[in-house]
Parts: C-alpha cells; structure tokens; sequence
C-alpha cells in the first residue's frame, strides 16, 4: 500500500477487501448464532451494532465541528473521518436485524405486556413498533443527508476552492449540528434506553453521545498510526496531530465520566424507586466487576496514563490506550444491553466476538473502499499547509 504523490490516493494492495471478507464470514456465522438462540443473538448484535454506528456518528460529529469553528490543525485529518462518517448509509442496512428482533430485545413491542401494564401503556402513543420503525427511517435520512452534503463540498473543493461553497457548507453544518443533537439522542433513547421502558434518564442521550466521540478519537487514531507505519501520510499527519488527537481524547474521556457520574448521582440523590432499579440491576452478581471495570478501566486508569504530554506524543503507546478505551467502549455499551437478558451476572458468549467482527468487517472495509476512492487528504483547503505545518500547545 502506497500513494500516489501527484494524486494523494491510495494505490497497490488495501486491507479493505481483507475485511469484507471477514466480514461476510462473521456475518454468515452470525445466522447460526441466530438460529442456536435468537434472543441472546439479537442483545449481542445491538451491542455490536451500536459500537460501530457510535464511531461513524461521531465522525459526522467532527466533520461538522470543524466547519463550525473553522478549524485549523484538523484539516489533514478530515478526509479519513470523512471516509468513517461516509458508512453511515451502510448502517442504515444493518439496522435491519434490530428492527427483526424488535420483539426479543423491547418488552414493550409486545401487546400483552402493554395490556397489563398502566406505564407502558401512557408510553404506548411513542413506544410503538410502527413509530418505532418511522423515527429510525427519520434519523438515517437526516444522517445521511448531512454525511452526503458534506463529503460532496469536500471532494468538490479538490478540483477547485469556493468560498461561497465553504460558507453553505457552514450553514449546513451550523444546521446539521441541531438536527444531530436531536436525533442522536432520541435514537439512544429508542434504541437503548427503552431496553427497560420503565427506566429514564434525561441525561442518557449525552452519555451515549461521550462515549460514541472516545470510540471515534480512538478509530481514527488507529487507522493514522496504521497508515503512518506503512509510510503513507507519513509528511503530513505529523507527531503534533497524534498530540492533539491524545489530548481530545483525553478531554472527551473525562466528558464520558462526568455525564456518567451525573447520570448516576442524580439518580441515586433523587432515590425514585423506578429510576434506582437500573443501576440495582448493573450491581448484582459478576454485573459488580463489570461496574467496577467500567469505573477504572474507562476513567481511572486512562486519565492518569493520559495526562503526560510525552506520553500523548508516544505512538506505541497512543495506539494501546486506543485499543484499551475501544474494548472499554464495547464493555459500555455491553453494560447497557446485556443486563436485560442477563439479569444474575454477565457473560460473554461466543456470538459477542462473531457479531463484532461481522458487522466490524463491513464496517472496515467499506470505510477503507471509501478513504481510496479519492485524495487521501483535501489538497484543495487553503488551509492544508498551516495544518501540516501546525504546532500542538
């Protein structure tokens, strides 16, 4: 794998084939998972599916965060999460197994349940498979829209900068960035939230949002040690941009601690009995160690390997921190779908892994056919030299 110096694409033999074919291969072994035991298959294949929507939402995020404040360092890098943002359509079509085990994995899609019970049922006019159904529809629409609208002003400003196109791109994301807000967070809600419809959390939205921005930070950071080891972007994705990632990542991690800790202690001082019984049940059996790991493994252990400027400077050691906060990330959203079909402890069965690598597979190797498809970096923004150029602080 090289690139082109006069184009700046990706050129010779690219791990993204690689994937899809592991991919393809997870996700067939993914139907036997469905066939030996559907309901703990559909749990473990929302973990793994919202693990990988998180990271392509949180490139729209910062896709749309650097038009905004017209940043400066990032420009080098937007092209690769560009590429991460653009397999947001993709995921549109994975959804499709979510929608399928509707009933296994929402206890309020079914009925009876809501017959006999007076909450669900005051839940039933927006807890409903057919709403339901429609609001997923709305927020892949708004996704995809953003996500297209903005690679489209990307690639066009290679052939040619505009600074009209520049100024609607702004608009767009100024736009974006609300509808993204709102959409992000109901699809928490819809999606993982309402895994226990007797529980709420206004707070939750936010905390899903921190920790999908890690596992972005964390993706993107991998990729460009990956890319930099083989000698490509080596010149221009400098040691001051690794720096800037780590200190991000270091800022978002501490956000993801705060809106959980908020999340927790409002809850445990308003002690409300149906608001206390989601964290009673994340404190019973081995769900204990998994709070625990979370607590430490998320947050403790990272904020202080992370504080030291040399260490954020230090490649080998970025690229395990990131692997470290994704598997923390996974354990997160694990923490969040798993109790509920698991109710005396956790434990991981074999189709965690198959789901992940399947739907990873794909994931991967579309992002890679994408980030080929054109110049690996935007040599038509006026500001691509001070980024390559910039200074970390």
């Amino acid at each position: 794998m090289t690139i082109d110096p006069t184009t700046y694409k990706l050129t010779g033999a690219r791990p993204g084939r690689r994937a899809l074919i592991i991919g393809v291969i997870g996700l067939v072994a993914a139907v036997l998972a469905y066939v030996n035991d559907a309901p703990r298959f559909f749990h473990a294949y929302l973990t793994a599916y919202m693990f990988w929507l998180s990271i392509g939402l949180g490139a729209l995020f910062f896709v749309m965060l650097e038009y905004l404040v017209a940043a400066q360092w990032s420009v080098a890098l937007r092209r690769l999460i560009e590429s991460v943002m653009m397999v947001l359509p993709i995921m549109a079509i994975l959804f499709i197994p979510v929608a399928l085990g509707i009933h296994d994995l929402y206890h309020w899609s079914h009925a009876d349940a809501v017959a006999h019970d007076e909450l669900l049922q005051h839940k039933e006019p927006f807890l409903n498979t057919t709403f339901f159904i429609i609001r997923a529809v709305i927020y892949f629409a708004v996704w995809f829209a953003l996500a297209f609208s903005l690679y489209r002003s990307s690639i066009a400003d290679d052939s040619g900068y505009d600074e009209k196109r520049r100024v609607r791109t702004r608009r767009i994301a100024a736009g974006g960035m609300l509808l993204f807000a709102f959409t992000t967070t109901f699809a928490a809600f819809d999606w993982l939230m309402s895994l226990d419809a007797h529980w709420y959390s206004t707070i939750f939205g936010a905390y899903v949002f921190a920790g999908a921005v890690v596992g972005t930070l964390c993706f993107v950071t991998i990729v460009l040690i990956f890319l930099r080891k083989k000698g490509v972007l080596a010149d221009v994705i400098t040691v001051e941009h690794f720096n800037d990632l780590g200190k991000l990542l270091f800022a978002f991690m501490i956000f993801w601690a705060y809106m959980a800790f908020s999340q927790y202690f409002l809850i445990w001082y308003g002690n409300i009995p149906e608001e206390t019984i989601w964290f009673a049940h994340r404190w019973v059996g081995s769900w204990k160690i998994v709070t625990l790991i979370l607590v430490l493994g998320h947050f403790v252990i990272p904020f202080f390997l992370l504080l030291p400027k040399t260490w954020k400077r230090n490649l080998s050691f970025l690229a395990a921190m990131s692997f470290w906060l994704l598997a923390m990330h996974w354990l997160d959203l694990y923490w969040l779908v798993l109790p509920g079909i698991q109710p005396d402890g956790a434990g991981i069965s074999w189709m965690d892994p198959v789901v992940m690598v399947g739907i990873g597979g794909i994931f991967v190797g579309l992002f890679w056919r994408q980030f080929g498809a054109n110049a690996l970096i935007p040599v038509g923004d006026p500001k691509l030299k001070a980024s390559v150029h910039s200074e970390s602080h």
